[in-house]
Formats: structure tokens, sequence, C-alpha cells
């Protein structure tokens, strides 16, 4: 009853006035006036209320777009994505997964509060779902709930260490004082990016000026957020029309889909400046706290991923990416998987990688298509397990699917091996995954401040030049 109840209250309100609430209590805690507390929130309710309006008028243009490109390509494969919302309904309707919803949130305070992690996780309760799907899937073939929760508060901690990894790089980055995406799939590629991204500095590409700011020196008017956003969305469009451009109605869509995106390009920024003002009588408060005490630790808010979708380099890199990865699946020897409905979530996936590489769309192309590929075979490994789950709580096929996947939530390499530790049963597989977390954790802790000059510095070789011998923004 008392899940269920946490269940009801959390999708009655939902984050605008979830979060809000949250942000209220901190800045009571840390002794901001009543007053400012109270707009704190209410900053908060509003950039979350706007992201929202904004995702929800932007699906419907370019869902049908999207739709009419995959099926222009005319291949049929066996997997199905049937989106990252269908699957956290089916989460939220499984028995581990309504376990988790409770233990997970007393999880992650304990772990906040007695200052195992630096992120507050609570903020962003809806994103749970993530683990819950795994943590279903072990249950549905062990039997065993105790090793469902053991999966998914492995993840949990995984994805908890990935978020206070790239937390700094991010909060930096999207400027939002204080804060960090937490939803275990879009952060992912964090990982990925630390370690590959050296790599492709080594080849020079940290040296091709592909960010939103370069863009606009280069291309004058054209490179404007506004302007890259239309002739980004008539880019979709006309592949979306493809095979239909003689017809009146096709140049209707392209049209729409060019002022739509440009639409967000330009209201994005605006609503997300209205979000960041809810975290600064916060942030004003901790610097506060911390010039009066040196061990003042620094954490950081989990906040929703949307947060960062509409950010020029993260919005181009993912709609970009949209073609690329249809081309992949189909091009890739062995995969089953054709994305569709998760290709709209591309911009909320790539929020792993552009921080880290300071907006540089070039290299955010090519870490996402190497890693999303990657994602592909994990969806085609657990499609059967996903879809036998789905027709336990009532999901039916779409037509003409054999089965079903979300290429968001479950193309995941790296949870995918958490995973299947545990699906294994073995001991020891299991204590390997609890091991690795161990050794990446204890030696993120003793080297966190290094770690984070490292990734700036990293970060900013993708906009900084060499002059004389000294390395100048």
């Amino acid at each position: 009853m008392f899940l269920e109840t946490l269940k009801a209250i959390f999708d009655t309100f939902g984050a605008p006035v979830f979060v809000p609430v949250i942000i209220f209590i901190i800045s009571k805690i840390l002794k901001v006036d009543t007053k400012k507390s109270f707009f704190s929130a209410l900053y908060a309710g509003v950039g979350l209320q706007g992201f929202t309006l904004l995702l929800n008028a932007f699906t419907p243009i370019i869902t049908p777009v999207v739709k009419k490109m995959v099926e222009s390509t005319g291949i049929q494969l066996p997997v199905f994505d049937v989106g990252w919302q269908a699957t956290a309904l089916v989460a939220f309707s499984t028995e581990a997964g309504m376990v988790f919803l409770g233990i997970g949130l007393v999880v992650q305070t304990v772990l906040f509060l007695s200052k195992w992690t630096s992120v507050f996780q609570p903020g962003d309760l809806w994103n749970n779902y993530s683990y819950m799907v795994w943590g279903s899937m072990v249950y549905l073939v062990t039997k065993n709930m105790m090793l469902a929760l053991g999966c998914m508060i492995l993840l949990n901690m995984y994805s908890l260490l990935i978020a206070e990894l790239m937390a700094k790089r991010w909060s930096t980055y999207y400027k939002y004082p204080n804060c960090t995406i937490i939803a275990m799939h879009n952060i992912e590629a964090a990982i990925f990016t630390v370690v590959f991204d050296p790599l492709l500095n080594l080849f020079g590409l940290n040296k091709v000026k592909l960010s939103p700011q370069e863009l606009q020196k280069k291309l004058g008017f054209f490179g404007e957020p506004v302007s890259l956003g239309l002739l980004l969305g008539i880019f979709i469009g006309i592949m979306g029309n493809f095979k239909n451009l003689g017809t009146l109605a096709a140049w209707g869509q392209v049209a729409v889909m060019g002022i739509a995106t440009s639409s967000i390009m330009a209201i994005f920024p605006r609503v997300a400046g209205l979000f960041a003002q809810a975290f600064l009588p916060i942030t004003e408060a901790a610097r506060k706290s911390i010039k009066k005490d040196a061990k003042a630790r620094q954490w950081f808010l989990g906040v929703n991923d949307a947060t960062g979708y509409g950010e020029p380099a993260t919005l181009i890199s993912g709609i970009i990416l949209i073609p690329i990865m249809v081309f992949l699946a189909i091009a890739l020897p062995g995969n089953q998987v054709l994305p569709v409905v998760d290709l709209l979530a591309l911009p909320f996936m790539v929020q792993g990688i552009v921080p880290l590489v300071n907006g540089n769309i070039f290299k955010v192309l090519i870490t996402g298509a190497i890693w999303f590929s990657a994602g592909l075979y994990m969806c085609t490994y657990t499609a059967p397990l996903f879809t036998e789950i789905c027709s336990t709580v009532g999901v039916h096929l779409p037509v003409g699917a054999l089965l079903i996947t979300s290429f968001n939530i479950l193309g995941k390499p790296l949870m995918g091996l958490v995973f299947l530790a545990f699906l294994s049963q073995s001991p020891l597989l299991i204590g390997l995954a609890i091991a690795v977390y161990l050794v990446l954790y204890f030696l993120f802790r003793k080297n966190k401040e290094a770690v984070y000059d490292y990734l700036d510095q990293n970060a900013m070789k993708n906009t900084a030049e060499e002059e004389n011998g000294a390395v100048q923004a």
C-alpha cells in the first residue's frame, strides 16, 4: 500500500511539483530566507514545466517524420523499439519495480546523508524506472527478489558514481549551478567518453572546430542557433519525406519541422535561464558555508535530463545522430533492432558525452555512433526477456514485431554487463561486479579533485589553442 501510494503521489504531481518542494526544503536547511526559498522553488517548477511543454509540443511534430524516415528504408528487423515511455510504464507495473520504488528512495537518501555520494538523487525519482527494468528481468528468470534488488541497487550505485564523475563538467557546461543529471540510461556513455576522448585527441580531432560557437563564427547568421535549428529541421524533414518530395504535403511537413526545431533552439535557452535561477540562492548559501567551514562538502542536485535537451550542441548532435543510427542499425552484422521511438531520445542520450568534449559536435557524433551501436547489441540480447516482461503486464506487440525493446533504456553495454552478472546467479560474477564498483569508487574518491581538473583540461582542449607553448582559452 505504501509503495502504491508513493507511486500515485509522484504520478499525480510529477517533477514540476515534486522538485520545487525538495528545493524549498534544501533552501531552508541551508538557511536561505523564506522569500528566496519560495522563488527558488517556483522558478524550478516553472522551468521544469516549461521543458515539459516544449518537448510535448515538439515530439508530435518530429515523431511522424522520424517514423517515415525509418519506414523508407524498407528494412524489417525483428526487434521493434517501443521507446522509453512504454518501458517506464512496464517498469512501474512489475513487482520488482514497485519494491525498488520504496527501497531505492531510502538507499539514495542514506547514500547522500552518509556522504557516500555527493549527488542528491531523490530530486529525480521518475528515472528510477531505468533500474527497475533490469531488476524485473532478473526476477523474471530467477524468481529471487533479493537478487533482483541487489542488481537494482548496484546499478543505482554505479550510476551515482558516473553522475558524480561528470557532475562538475555537466554543471559548468549546461550552466546549472550545483546540478547534474542522474538518469542511468543517459549518463552511461560518460564512462566510454572519458576513456575514448583522449584517443580522439591523439588523432587531432579536438582541433576540428565544430561547436555551436565555431559554427556561428564561420557561418555568420546561418550559424546562429535559430538558423541552425531551421536548417537541421529542414534536413530531417527532407530525410523523412525523401520519397514524396514532389508533393505539397511533404514540403509542408519539411517547413513545419524546420520552424519547430528553430523554435526549440530559440525558446529553450530562455526556459533554461528561468530554471537556473532556482539554484542561485542555494549556490550562494553553499559558498558561504564553505567559507565558514573548510570541510563543507560540495554536492550536486540530481535533475531531470530534460534540462539539457535544447542546448545547441546537444540538440544538433542528437538530431544528426538520428539518420546515422538508422543506417548503422541496418548495416551492423548481427544486430536485430530497428530503433524507432527512442531515436527521439538521442538529445537526451548524448548528455553523457557533450560536456566532456565541451560541445565538440564532431566528437559527439563519433563517440555516440560507436557507443550506441554497442547498445544495439545489448538490446538484441535482452529483447526476448523484455518482451516476456511486457506480456506479463499486458503490453501488446506492435503489428509486425516479433520482439520489442527500448533503444534508450536497454541499449546500455556496461549496465548490461552488471545485469548479466546477476542473471547468471554466479557468486563469482556478482562478486566481480561489486569489486569493480568498489575499486572505481575508492579510486575516484581518493583522486576526485585531480579527476575533475583532468576532465576540465581535456574538455578545454576542444576550444583552446597552443601559442608559444602556453594553452590559451
